[in-house]
């Protein structure tokens, strides 16, 4: 695990000195920024896609920042300038597959921001755009193949984290259904997907002051069975 996170770190550094030169904005309202990488770039139909996205992006946080900004006029009360930011990473970049992940904060006036991840591939053969979860025969195929393994790992580590036993209240310590985890597909070879990514963002199994569960469960048989036939090809055993 220790191992996966010290690749990622590595590989986002050699990929930050080529990465799309970041959008940043700044007024009296809001601070804006978001940045996506070179390889991404070189893919005109995803660039359009992106560079939409940062446009909507920042749309709506110039739009929520004016809003409340006249609210707090309204109300007597101190306006918080807003924050927002997106920053897409490589995940790995295969013969067939672009993976992308991305970290996004928002902040809009509260007690602090959030954070929240997201992620992404890019079918190079099709040229289409997908959901990692969308690579698998259904959601609960995904579940029953990663999710025992990756929730035994988080029940441990929220044990770590907190110092001692951390059992479940009935709100916090649950396994999180699929849905409401964030799926990387990663590579330790470059040539074909073998080992995926689980991301719960705060208050999915902890609370906000946990922060995010993320660490990576290897390709086996039976995550390789839970993928669709027309893309197994681009998966294998680790």
């Amino acid at each position: 695990m220790q191992e996966d996170r010290a690749m990622r770190v590595m590989t986002a550094l050699v990929l930050a000195a080529v990465a799309v030169p970041a959008v940043a904005q700044g007024t009296a309202d809001y601070d804006f920024k978001y940045s996506y990488p070179a390889q991404a770039g070189r893919i005109a139909p995803l660039k359009a896609w992106l560079e939409a996205e940062r446009a909507k992006l920042r749309t709506s946080t110039a739009r929520d920042a004016a809003g409340d900004r006249r609210e707090s006029k309204r109300g007597g009360f101190p306006f918080r300038k807003h924050d927002a930011s997106r920053e897409w990473q490589v995940v790995t970049d295969t013969p067939r597959f672009l993976s992308l992940s991305s970290v996004s904060y928002g902040y809009t006036g509260g007690a602090h921001g959030s954070t929240a991840s997201g992620s992404m591939v890019w079918d190079k053969r099709v040229g289409k755009r997908l959901d990692p979860k969308a690579v698998f025969v259904s959601n609960a195929a995904l579940q029953a193949a990663v999710m025992p393994t990756w929730c035994k790992w988080m029940r441990a580590e929220r044990d770590r984290r907190a110092g001692g036993p951390m059992p479940s209240d009935g709100i916090f310590g649950k396994c999180p259904p699929v849905k409401d985890v964030t799926v990387l597909l990663g590579s330790s070879n470059g040539r074909a997907f073998d080992r995926i990514g689980v991301i719960a963002d705060q208050y999915v199994v902890g609370s906000y002051a946990e922060g995010q569960y993320e660490t990576t469960v290897p390709v086996s048989a039976a995550v390789l069975r839970a993928v669709k036939p027309e893309y197994r090809g681009a998966f294998m055993v680790r």
